[in-house]
């Protein structure tokens, strides 16, 4: 993660969808900084307003105080470019360009299924929820479910997640670590707790507003290869989020449900379409998804890592390197040492400290692990 990645978010008027085609195009959020005004905007449509904040650098301001509440917070910022961010999610064209992670850094890059539906849940949805992802999480290894922290079908699945001892990953409409609904603040302590994560593509600065669901749902959509609707009415942020997950191409499936239950008005209309395929037992996911086919996941590290020191980025190797000559440095003597910007060091170091090449001892002095 490097310091451009973050500012880039401080840009008003440059949206996700836009961000995402510029990256694609460019290569990286530091040639998008290094790159001329006039360019951005005759050849890849960026707008004068836009251009005049990004040659301004002012956003990088907000980023070194978004670095600080990070890190004070616990929070790790993942960027498009580092290996923990959703690979399928990186095949979506408005993607986030930054996921801000608190708990567990390796259920992100995990096997997954999205879980989503209605908030209003009958008996039968528990019981299908249990079914499904008790059955799932005996069969197939590596497994995460992904979904939204809501009332309802969202709580039931991360639950059904937690007492099957498999990680969960709740995608959030609002900054962390705030929790909403306030009422599932334990409901996303025990996700932590049991190797899960939450997630959200929302910088501390964000104001709240009702579209943030919406785009949240995306995510959720994008997420995984494949979503899994559960009870659902006519209309709602479910059906929204099927329609997404068709869009991105995934695998849809639906649970059937009653013709006279109103919570089963939208996934028979699903199957009925032939936009979502009809599943009733964890083996029609299985079959769906074509788990059986797929090879056993490598297995991370202690420290709960894929990469290795050679996957670092130079100002994380720049720290470690420093690290190597003396027992402990502190952060004035890193800076010094090192050369770094203090955006890049203190980047740097909380994504080394999360995972887990170095740690923080007592009097703010940092060591190799």
């Amino acid at each position: 993660m490097k310091i451009e990645d973050l500012a880039i978010l401080f840009v008003r008027g440059l949206g996700s969808r836009k961000l995402a085609f510029l990256i694609d195009s460019l290569g990286s959020s530091d040639a998008i900084f290094a790159t001329p005004a006039k360019e951005l905007q005759n050849l890849y449509g960026v707008s004068e307003s836009v251009t005049e904040q990004i040659a301004s650098k002012e956003c990088f301001k907000d980023a070194e105080r978004e670095v600080t509440y990070c890190r004070q917070r616990g929070i790790c910022a993942v960027s498009v470019e580092d290996s923990e961010y959703p690979k399928p999610l990186l095949e979506t064209i408005d993607r986030p360009h930054v996921l801000f992670v608190k708990g567990n850094l390796e259920a992100v890059t995990k096997r997954s299924l999205s879980v989503v539906g209605t908030r209003e849940m009958s008996p039968s949805g528990f019981n299908v929820i249990d079914r499904m992802i008790g059955g799932l999480a005996s069969s197939v290894y590596g497994l995460s479910i992904v979904s939204g922290l809501a009332y309802g079908v969202d709580a039931a699945s991360h639950r059904a997640a937690i007492a099957n001892h498999i990680p969960s990953i709740a995608v959030m409409a609002n900054p962390l670590p705030d929790i909403n609904p306030t009422a599932h603040r334990a409901l996303a302590e025990d996700i932590i707790n049991n190797g899960g994560a939450l997630v959200s593509e929302l910088h501390s600065q964000t104001k709240q507003n009702g579209k943030l669901f919406l785009a949240r749902n995306r995510i959720i959509a994008g997420w995984s290869m494949g979503t899994l609707i559960v009870e659902a009415g006519a209309s709602g942020g479910s059906l929204a989020t099927a329609d997404m997950a068709d869009g991105y191409n995934r695998t849809l499936m639906a649970v059937p449900g009653r013709i006279t239950d109103s919570a089963s008005f939208g996934t028979n209309n699903l199957i009925r379409s032939g936009k979502a395929r009809l599943v009733i037992t964890p083996n029609d996911i299985i079959e769906d998804m074509n788990w059986n086919a797929m090879a056993k996941p490598m297995i991370s590290n202690s420290c709960g890592r894929l990469e290795k020191e050679g996957d670092l980025i130079p100002s994380e190797l720049a720290i470690l390197n420093a690290l190597d000559g003396a027992t402990t440095l502190n952060y004035d003597q890193l800076l010094e040492t090192t050369g770094l910007t203090m955006g890049d060091l203190t980047m740097s170091i909380m994504t080394l400290e999360i995972k887990g090449f170095i740690r923080c001892l007592s009097g703010k002095m940092y060591e190799k692990i």
